[in-house]
């Protein structure tokens, strides 16, 4: 993708950052899919930005919408930082530099999600919703509204992080306008490092096979480890990565592969004693 040159000079109103505010909070898990995830939504919602940054100039928005239908997915709550700092740069730089606006949504996804689902999603269903429940069943009708007033305030607390990423994000750019470079690799850095750290938290397949002759007994999945750790999740992602780029294959035909490949890989110890058996 080429980078372009051109700055964009439009400047987001308090009302533009409202609703972005107002899609978020409905629409970004629009679209899921098991490819970008929160990808597409992500695009919506922050389509009224694009629209105000963008809208006179044709090709900074083609390249502005590729890369916000990237891959995304962290708590929806926390999604409102990285979206508010995402339309900061981007009003700052337009699209000069459309890697550094992916490693920042690809850096901070990680972090903000394991922050996000521990306090929005463990501590406040369980303290909320156990306090609304212990209430109700002592016959108090106010125990109702305490998941709905709980509800209101957690939106109010999205409203700010809103505002409060793109301030921080503003200050970012603002102090690192002359250091562009340097804040791309830096993102790119931080993002391939999230990414590369998931892959054996999300993807967590140990191969089933042991040798036995005599009292000595000898296990694959720890001879693999001693080599390095997670190499079988390593494996099937850059068989991923090196299948997608065959000119035919798709995400939806390598999610085939994927589930083909999991049967096999599931029931290997079957397989080779059937294949003993044969010969």
């Amino acid at each position: 993708m080429r980078r372009l040159k051109l700055m964009s000079k439009q400047t987001l109103t308090k009302s533009d950052i409202k609703k972005v505010y107002v899609r978020n909070l409905f629409s970004l898990q629009w679209g899921w899919n098991y490819e970008k995830m929160q990808g597409l939504g992500y695009c919506y919602v922050i389509m009224p930005a694009l629209k105000k940054l963008y809208g006179d100039k044709p090709e900074e928005m083609k390249v502005a919408l590729q890369t916000q239908l990237g891959f995304f997915n962290t708590t929806p709550a926390m999604s409102h930082l990285i979206i508010g700092a995402d339309m900061a740069l981007e009003e700052e730089f337009g699209m000069e530099d459309p890697s550094a606006i992916t490693g920042l949504k690809t850096g901070l996804m990680g972090p903000f999600a394991g922050v996000g689902d521990t306090v929005f999603i463990a501590i406040y269903r369980a303290i909320v919703f156990s306090i609304a429940a212990y209430m109700a069943q002592g016959g108090q009708a106010i125990g109702l509204l305490i998941p709905i007033l709980a509800g209101f305030a957690v939106m109010w607390v999205r409203y700010k992080f809103t505002f409060l990423g793109y301030n921080q994000g503003r200050r970012l750019a603002v102090e690192f306008a002359d250091k562009m470079k340097m804040l791309t690799e830096a993102a790119a850095i931080l993002g391939l490092t999230v990414v590369g750290g998931l892959i054996p938290s999300v993807i967590t397949y140990k191969v089933d096979l042991t040798y036995k002759m005599g009292k000595v007994t000898l296990s694959m999945q720890e001879m693999l480890d001693k080599i390095l750790p997670g190499l079988v999740p390593l494996a099937i992602v850059m068989l991923s990565y090196w299948l997608l780029g065959k000119k035919k294959m798709n995400s939806n035909k390598l999610i085939f592969v994927l589930i083909l490949l999991g049967m096999l890989l599931g029931n290997m110890q079957s397989i080779l004693g059937w294949i003993g058996q044969l010969f």
